[in-house]
Formats: structure tokens, C-alpha cells, sequence
């Protein structure tokens, strides 16, 4: 009975060892290399959340100011899209200044 017992320890034991000895549990085990990834998983969402409902938002808004029978929504869109396109420092299509006030 004991003999049985000391194997299944040993066997045990060995199982542990080698659970201990794969990368994915010495990642964990280190703080830093934790944090890093998960700073780097972080930055990954957060660019392709961006860069995702940008290209979301440019479909939208282009979809939208092709709709000429619905005026409301293609004027508005067009609007929208005439606003994307004005660069800093030029006039915006509504007469006023965008750019900041000179003293």
C-alpha cells in the first residue's frame, strides 16, 4: 500500500515538474513579462477598435451621401463628408473660420 502510494506521489511530482517547466506557466509566473503582454494586447484592441470603426464610419457616410431620394440623410451626409475633407486652416463650407483665432 505504501509502495503504491510513494509512485503515485512520485508520479505526481514529475507531472508537476513538467507543468512548471512549460513557457506558458513561466510567463505567468513573471510579472513583468505578464504586464508587457497584457500592454501589448491592450494597444492591439485598442488599434484595431480604431482602425475598424473608422473604416465602419467612412462606409457609413459614404453609403449615406449616395442616397439622393431620401434629402434629410443625403444632404446631412454630404455635409458630413464635405466637413471630413476641409483641411486645418481653410475655410469651412459654412463661411466660418475653422482655424484658432490669431492675437
Amino acid at each position: 500500500m505504501a509502495d503504491g502510494v510513494e509512485q503515485e506521489l512520485r508520479a505526481l511530482r514529475d507531472e508537476i515538474a513538467r507543468f512548471n517547466a512549460h513557457r506558458f506557466v513561466q510567463v505567468q509566473n513573471s510579472l513583468g513579462r505578464l504586464l508587457f503582454q497584457a500592454l501589448l494586447r491592450g494597444m492591439a484592441v485598442g488599434l484595431g477598435t480604431v482602425i475598424g470603426a473608422s473604416i465602419l464610419v467612412s462606409v457609413v457616410v459614404y453609403v449615406l451621401s449616395q442616397i439622393d431620394f431620401v434629402p434629410v440623410i443625403g444632404d446631412w451626409a454630404k455635409e458630413i463628408a464635405a466637413e471630413i475633407k476641409v483641411p486645418n486652416g481653410e475655410a469651412a463650407s459654412d463661411g466660418t473660420n475653422s482655424a484658432p483665432a490669431a492675437d
